[in-house]
């Protein structure tokens, strides 16, 4: 599956919204919960003792997933595409890879 098809498939459940702010509130609370709860977790295995739940991660990941395809469909934008510009501003940044040297002199 594309990221295209994903974002048409999640928001078939999207819910009603009043206004294009009301959503763009709503993906960005649910953004800042979900990474909450896979940092959470990080900080547990990492501070706590527990073990690193794999099949818990991936399910915050998906609901973060959920809640960028709200944003952007709140704005009008493709997710492919989203991906696509990502990818090439990461190629223009890092032609052979992350390199540590460029990180720290980036020209943006």
């Amino acid at each position: 599956m594309n990221m295209s098809e994903y974002q048409r498939k999640a928001m078939r459940t999207k819910g009603n919204y009043s206004t294009v702010e009301e959503q763009i509130l709503n993906a960005s609370l649910g953004l800042a919960g979900e990474v909450g709860e896979c940092v959470d977790h990080i900080k547990k295995v990492v501070f706590h003792g527990h073990k690193l739940d794999k099949e818990y991660i991936k399910k915050e990941l998906g609901d973060i997933a959920w809640y960028i395809a709200l944003m952007s469909d709140a704005l009008g934008l493709d997710m492919s595409d989203i991906c696509r510009e990502n990818i090439a501003k990461l190629e223009k940044r890092y032609p052979n890879g992350f390199d540590k040297e460029l990180s720290k002199n980036r020209q943006e």
